[in-house]
């Protein structure tokens, strides 16, 4: 179990989907970019290979996408549905949290408070390039990982930059701390993986803030 907790809550948390919007690569254009990937610093944050069924990609790990359904080995990540039912077939839940729709804070909320509530295993996808909530709408991936860490889904969805503290030590927000167990179960038990077409971007912006 890692012993930061950096390690712990952003290790293999990038499922690299360059192949799909608003990145739409061809395929040997985004094996080319995730090798890049592999070959950066921060490889330790990349998660899966993101192509849809069918598509072969030797010698990576892949997510295999088609159908309203996301394949990870064994596991499989169902979009839309209730998430009663997916509970139920013993499934994996995901979101989308932006693109052509960017959902209200209070349904990323209710998503996020359910699937923990059902013991469902959650990724989320689109729209979350950035650290924190942006001008425009879009949510953060640092708040998203705080709601499901911390709970209280709404307040940590809409907390502004500089609300959360991450270093070896623990993730912070005000007078809560979670420490590198804590989150190493909430990426096993909660929170999966993010897909984002680019890995740059967000790794980027934790470069920016100090993080990396």
């Amino acid at each position: 179990m890692p012993d930061d907790a950096r390690k712990a809550l952003l290790s293999h948390l990038f499922d690299h989907a360059p192949m799909f919007p608003p990145a739409r690569m061809e395929l040997a254009a985004a094996v080319e970019e995730d090798r890049r990937a592999q070959a950066s610093p921060h490889a330790w944050l990349l998660g899966r290979f993101v192509v849809p069924v069918g598509t072969d990609v030797p010698g990576r790990e892949l997510a295999l996408v088609g159908g309203g359904e996301e394949r990870q080995g064994d596991a499989i990540y169902v979009e839309g549905a209730p998430l009663d039912e997916i509970a139920a077939r013993g499934v994996r839940a995901k979101i989308r949290c932006g693109g052509e729709r960017v959902p209200p804070v209070e349904e990323v909320a209710e998503f996020i408070r359910g699937c923990r509530d059902r013991g469902v295993v959650f990724k989320a996808t689109a729209g979350l390039h950035h650290a924190h909530p942006t001008a425009a709408g879009e949510h953060g991936f640092l708040n998203v990982l705080a709601a499901a860490v911390f709970g209280d889904e709404e307040d940590a969805l809409r907390a502004e930059p500089g609300a959360f503290e991450l270093d070896a030590e623990s993730f912070r927000w005000g007078d809560r701390t979670a420490t590198p167990a804590q989150l190493a179960d909430v990426r096993h038990s909660l929170f999966h993986s993010i897909g984002s077409c680019s890995f740059f971007e967000p790794v980027g912006e934790l470069e920016e803030l100090g993080i990396l």
